[in-house]
This record gives structure tokens, sequence and C-alpha cells, in this order.
């Protein structure tokens, strides 16, 4: 069985509704895991918690997490793995970033999901706890009830175009990511907690650099839709804390033997098909 500590957000609700036989949702304000096998979700979300309260990224971070952590620490057979983000590789020009890429974060969330990487491994070495790490790249998926400008930006312009809305895209939309349905990223998830070695860090991702202006160009097609897009320079805090272009070396994730389900373009039908209206 997997304890499951995040089971209400957008992915450890689509891991759990996947595996509901072999998963245990830990409520929210609980820390001692029920079984050996830790699959950990707890986090923000983006960069922006700074403007409202600076202290949070660091206790939904940290401090929740050490205290995860001390629930383990007498637990020899446990294996603790912690679901990370794309973001802790920061500004980098290494592209594909691969595991070993070096990690320069910006931004709070960025910054401090690299300190809690940096953490449970310095933890799980101590106490004799084993780990994986899953860096994950951009999820998205129609099931996503919290989608906004901050937070699966793809999806919340895809409804914006379903709704003839003009859309403004950072530079024209040439910035490139790497996008996995959220379906496909639960199932590399648990093929990873059964297969991945121990005491390693594995990136899950499509591997394929796509840019959001095309992504845009194909939702406007499918939707028949009037919306323009407007070039804009991004605001200055995104230059900060963002990136322009990141995609992901998933070579270890295929050597495990992991393929998708899903293709971009079929995930975004999906979304399309998922909203009312058109």
């Amino acid at each position: 069985m997997i304890s499951l500590y995040g089971a209400t957000g957008f992915i450890g609700k689509a891991f759990h509704n996947n595996y509901p036989e072999e998963t245990i949702a830990i409520a929210r304000d609980q820390r001692e895991p029920e079984s050996d096998n830790v699959l950990y979700m707890i986090s923000t979300v983006d960069n922006y918690n700074v403007y409202k309260d600076p202290y949070l990224d660091i206790n939904t971070n940290l401090n929740v997490l050490i205290q995860t952590l001390e629930k383990c620490k007498d637990k020899p057979d446990l294996v603790f793995n912690f679901v990370s983000s794309w973001f802790v590789y920061g500004k980098t020009n290494d592209l594909p970033a691969t595991e070993e890429t070096y990690c320069n974060p910006k931004g709070f969330y960025s910054i401090t999901k690299r300190a809690a990487e940096q953490l449970l491994i310095s933890y799980c070495e101590t106490f004799g706890i084993n780990y994986r790490i899953f860096r994950l790249c951009n999820v998205y998926g129609e099931s996503d009830s919290k989608v906004s400008k901050k937070r699966n930006a793809m999806q919340y312009l895809i409804n914006e175009i379903a709704n003839d809305r003009d859309i403004n895209l950072y530079d024209g939309g040439e910035n490139i990511r790497d996008y996995m349905y959220v379906g496909d990223v639960a199932r590399a998830i648990y093929h990873c907690t059964k297969n991945a070695p121990i005491n390693e860090i594995i990136n899950i991702g499509s591997g394929r650099p796509t840019k959001i202006k095309d992504i845009m160009l194909y939702a406007k097609k499918k939707l028949n839709s009037k919306s323009n897009f407007n070039s804009i320079e991004a605001p200055d805090f995104h230059k900060v804390v963002q990136i322009k272009n990141m995609f992901l070396d998933n070579t270890k994730l295929k050597n495990l033997g992991f393929e998708e389900k899903f293709d971009l373009w079929s995930g975004v039908d999906m979304i399309i098909e998922s909203m009312d209206g058109k």
C-alpha cells in the first residue's frame, strides 16, 4: 500500500483515482504514514505567494516535510517518494535538463522545492531511509479545478480562446515547455514507485519541447475561435522567477519501460471536449 500525502491536489487526486485499491489517502493534518511506501505531494504550486504570505512556501514545503520525515525515521523498511518540480532547475541553458543539470532556482516556490530535495536527501542519509525524487514537467488535464494565469496557464488560455476572448502571450508564445497529461503523470509516478532504483532523482516528462504559441494556434483552429493573440513583454516579476525555455530529458524514465498513453494534442482535445459551450 502507498501512503499518499496530498491526495486532494490535482495530481494526488488523479493518482488516488487511478490506484484506489493500493492508496491510503493521508489526512491533511496527519504526519504518521500508514505503510512503508510513502508518496509525498504536499506543496505550494507557484512563486506568487511571496506577495501575500512570504512564509507560506517555507512552512508548507519545508516545515511540514520535516515534520513528516520525523515520523518516518524509525521505519527502516520505508521508502519516501518525493514529488518535486522542473522549477528546481531554474535558469539554465542546459536543455533538455537531465537529472544531473545544475539547479539554479529563482522564486520562493522554486527555491524551497530545491531545498526540500536537499533536506530530504540529507535526512534520509542520516537516518538510513530510502528515497526517490520525481521532478515533474508541466502537468495539465481537464480535471484541474484551480486553473489560473499562475497555475496551468495553458488550460486557462485555452478556456479564454473557447470564449473568443483575446489572449496575451509573453514574447509571442515562443517560449517552450514540456507537457504531460495528468493521467500519464500519475501512471509514471506509480511505475517509478514500483520499478525505479532507490535513492535516485528521475525526471517525469514527455521530453518534447513545445511552443506555447503552437498549442494556442491548435486550440483556436479546433474551437473555430475568433480570439486574437497579442504578444506582450513579460512583467518584471515573471522575468525574475521564471525561465523562458524548459524541457526535460526523460531517458531514465523511458529506460524503466514507461510509455505515455496520450500525446499533447490528444490531451488538448480532451480539455476542449470537457468545456461547456463550444
